[in-house]
């Protein structure tokens, strides 16, 4: 079976452009996949908590695993490393499309597989490193960094709800399960609560 599977880290982030890829990436290849794995979930989570980790389970030899980029499939060297070798232990092939390349059994996708992992954990540190840096000489510079005070937004998730919420409190719902009904963190009803 081929899988494509699609990673994003935040509600905010689309995961049409991988699905795109994948799939013009099959059309060239004629490929057809016959199954779509698609999370919300950020890449530094446990692999059992994630749907990719429920996939690897049951994937079996030969089964091909097709994702954008190696860094879909986790945010360290380790974790990649570590699903890579499971792939490789049960014959399951690994493509990706922007990294350009196919994981097999064979020595060379190893050792292809532990330098792009490596390069990518590299990358990711050199940014944070360049971010961190930056922020600092702007403190020092004397700038004041964040959201500056009193820019709060005036509309918020759960504003033109105060009737309702007002209801629901006075018939003791808790706001855990206000949170639920209305799609938001408990803590944002709290939050919400203490303004009106």
């Amino acid at each position: 079976m081929t899988y494509g599977y699609i990673r994003v880290s935040t509600e905010k982030q689309t995961s049409d452009n991988q699905r795109f890829e994948i799939k013009r990436f099959c059309e060239r290849n004629s490929l057809a996949v016959d199954r779509w794995i698609e999370e919300t979930i950020s890449g530094t989570k446990n692999i059992k908590d994630r749907q990719l980790g429920r996939l690897l389970r049951k994937m079996k030899q030969d089964d091909i695993l097709i994702c954008s980029e190696l860094s879909r499939l986790g945010r360290n060297l380790l974790m990649i490393m570590s699903i890579l070798n499971e792939c490789m232990n049960r014959g399951v092939q690994v493509w990706t499309i922007k990294d350009n390349y196919r994981l097999g059994s064979d020595i060379s996708s190893k050792v292809l597989a532990f330098a792009f992992g490596l390069s990518a954990e590299i990358e990711r540190n050199l940014i944070s490193q360049r971010t961190r840096e930056a922020l600092a000489r702007k403190r020092a510079a004397g700038v004041v960094l964040g959201r500056p005070k009193g820019s709060k937004s005036k509309s918020r998730k759960l504003s033109g709800k105060e009737a309702e919420i007002k209801i629901l409190l006075a018939q003791n719902v808790s706001q855990s399960a206000i949170g639920k009904i209305f799609g938001v963190h408990r803590l944002t009803v709290a939050r919400f609560v203490k303004g009106i």
